[in-house]
């Protein structure tokens, strides 16, 4: 279902309220152990396998290369990376991990030709790396259960849009949800219209359905996680919950801390984060002495923290909303694990606005997007485009900036796929491209503050 811009958005506000706004940066120790030789070795080994293999088995051999990965330290795991050509099949495995540390790649990654995007008479890029597509299809739910998700993605993605005042492509929205044979059949009907580009769709199992197709004529930005990597030529951004538990893992061990306790709510969001943390935690050399499950309105949990107290905890992981945190705050003050390094997941905002409430969070902190913690050169800030927008306030913000780095991404991601270390500041957070087509996230920190969130000073 072909449905254009002015159907579905008051073109007006947007144009007026970000036009001319959009302005973007793209830029670019010890010896190592016999340990950590050894796992590099094998880490190679199972690397110059994972071409043959796919499905499951791919997966798995992905997941224990990057077990190998992380038992080495930063500066071993650098050196080993300058070690290798571009074209190796550990690098980007390797590359992968030193971004996901926030660590900078020897050099680039090696791509095909599907990278660059000449065949579909796009004009040269700008001096900054802007080439945008001719023809933009976008497919998200904008009818049915996913619609509420969708309306402040599409938001964003026209806020980054209208503010560019550069050439700009025609866009297309194509609802998959209310298109019979949902995702796939409105990929085909995007690239049938000439589409030379396409953004999501949003849905894990549609992503994957997607990515599923024998042969994908149209580049794809897809806006979930599937179940395998993009293919060759194609690119995935997620806001996923395991992405928290990664970024506050690696954290937690920036700050040599090494012993920590999980507490996450039953949601699939909560358990998804938790189980994220405690494998690379575990990965890279920490402990998690335990993890802990509560229900939204948690009962007492004292004697679980007593016993992870007497066992040296130094650190707390959070996976779950605010107001469930704001019951377990008192618990922790109670067995000693106040003063420790406790982080969230940027479940957290959810469930809070109430400053008197809110100062049992004090001092919790969180990842969050750089644009509503302190704000973005292209984009008004959060609070005045919330006053404006329905779906750019409270949850949704998040949303927003998402579809609007969405919008980013499709503009200079020939820049970030073929240049060294080309980084992209978004509304998320910093955006940079591993060497299989997963968009990694740098995101701000943010903690509270008398009960109201405040950014970290440095960004954490």
């Amino acid at each position: 279902m072909d449905m254009r811009f002015g159907r579905i958005f008051p073109l007006f506000m947007l144009a007026a309220l970000f036009a001319g706004c959009a302005t973007t940066q793209v830029s670019g120790g010890g010896q190592t152990t016999q340990a950590e030789r050894g796992a590099l070795s094998a880490a190679s080994e199972l690397a110059r396998n994972d071409a043959s293999l796919s499905g499951q088995a791919k997966a798995d051999n992905a997941r224990q290369i990057e077990r190998l990965l992380a038992a080495i330290d930063n500066a071993s795991l650098a050196r080993g990376a300058s070690a290798l050509r571009a074209g190796d099949p550990l690098y980007p495995f390797v590359g992968r991990a030193l971004l996901s540390r926030g660590l900078p790649l020897p050099h680039a990654f090696e791509r095909g030709a599907q990278w660059r995007f000449d065949l579909n008479n796009r004009p040269a890029a700008e001096r900054d790396g802007y080439r945008p597509p001719v023809k933009l299809a976008v497919l998200l739910p904008l009818s049915g259960q996913l619609a509420t998700a969708a309306a402040p993605v599409r938001d964003g993605l026209l806020a980054g849009y209208y503010g560019e005042s550069r050439r700009r492509p025609e866009i297309n929205f194509y609802d998959t949800a209310g298109t019979a044979g949902g995702a796939v059949a409105a990929y085909a009907s995007a690239a049938a219209a000439g589409a030379d580009f396409i953004i999501g769709p949003l849905g894990r199992d549609e992503v994957s359905a997607v990515f599923g197709q024998a042969n994908l004529s149209v580049p794809v930005l897809a806006l979930n996680r599937g179940t395998s990597a993009p293919p060759a030529g194609n690119a995935g951004f997620s806001l996923a919950p395991e992405d928290d538990g990664i970024i506050a893992a690696e954290y937690l061990l920036g700050r040599e801390r090494r012993t920590a306790v999980v507490i996450n709510g039953n949601d699939d969001s909560g358990r998804r984060a938790a189980t994220a943390f405690r494998e690379r935690f575990t990965q890279r050399g920490g402990t998690v002495v335990e993890t802990i499950g509560v229900a939204e309105v948690p009962g007492s949990i004292s004697a679980n923290l007593a016993t992870a107290a007497q066992r040296g905890v130094d650190a707390v992981f959070l996976a779950m909303k605010g107001n469930t945190a704001r019951a377990i705050a008192p618990q922790l003050a109670l067995a000693g694990l106040a003063g420790k390094s406790r982080v969230a997941s940027s479940q957290l905002i959810s469930g809070t606005g109430k400053p008197e409430q809110d100062s049992a969070l004090d001092g919790i902190v969180y990842p969050t997007e750089v644009w509503t913690a302190r704000g973005l050169g292209g984009l008004p800030a959060a609070s005045v485009v919330g006053a404006r927008l329905p779906t750019a306030r409270g949850p949704a913000a998040r949303l927003f900036a998402f579809g609007y780095d969405a919008w980013m991404l499709t503009a200079y991601l020939e820049k970030l796929a073929t240049g060294n270390n080309a980084r992209l500041e978004g509304a998320t957070g910093e955006l940079t491209l591993d060497g299989f087509g997963n968009v990694i996230r740098m995101p701000a920190w943010a903690t509270f503050n008398d009960g109201r969130a405040v950014p970290v000073s440095g960004g954490g």
